[in-house]
């Protein structure tokens, strides 16, 4: 299976911000829409960083409150790492797992064409492997 099968099951829709907006600001965007990161974005609408809860809470931890009100640019991490539509989840899980990281924006001929998170790729595996054990089933039943 493909990124293309997940974002054609949660759609391409992505939360951004811009990477002058305040800290302040990304974790109200974080809390509003009730996700896990954020995609940042420049002025031409390129993927410039990316910028999670936990970004956030490192450096709460290191620098205090004092920090929300410092831009996103500050924080957010710049060497983003990214996947195209037809690249196999398995090959996305990997990454993802190697890295430590639980968020990928998926490009596509340099546009940002939506994002998926290790929970959308969890979902998206057991849903294979139920959809296997019922065939098994369906196998074994008429044999």
């Amino acid at each position: 299976m493909t990124v293309k099968a997940i974002l054609k099951a949660k759609g391409s829709d992505v939360v951004t911000i811009e990477p002058s907006a305040t800290i302040a600001a990304a974790v109200k965007r974080l809390a509003e829409h009730r996700i896990g990161a954020l995609v940042v974005h420049g002025p031409d609408k390129r993927v410039v960083g990316i910028i999670s809860e936990r970004d956030i809470v490192f450096v709460l931890a290191e620098r205090g409150a004092g920090i929300l009100g410092d831009p996103v640019s500050q924080v957010m991490t710049r060497k983003v790492v990214s996947c195209g539509l037809a690249e196999t989840v398995s090959s996305v899980m990997e990454r993802m797992t190697a890295g430590k990281f639980r968020h990928v924006p998926v490009i596509e001929e340099n546009r940002l064409a939506g994002i998926i998170s290790i929970g959308d790729v969890v979902k998206h595996r057991l849903g294979e492997i139920e959809r296997e054990t019922a065939a098994l089933r369906d196998y074994i039943l008429t044999a």
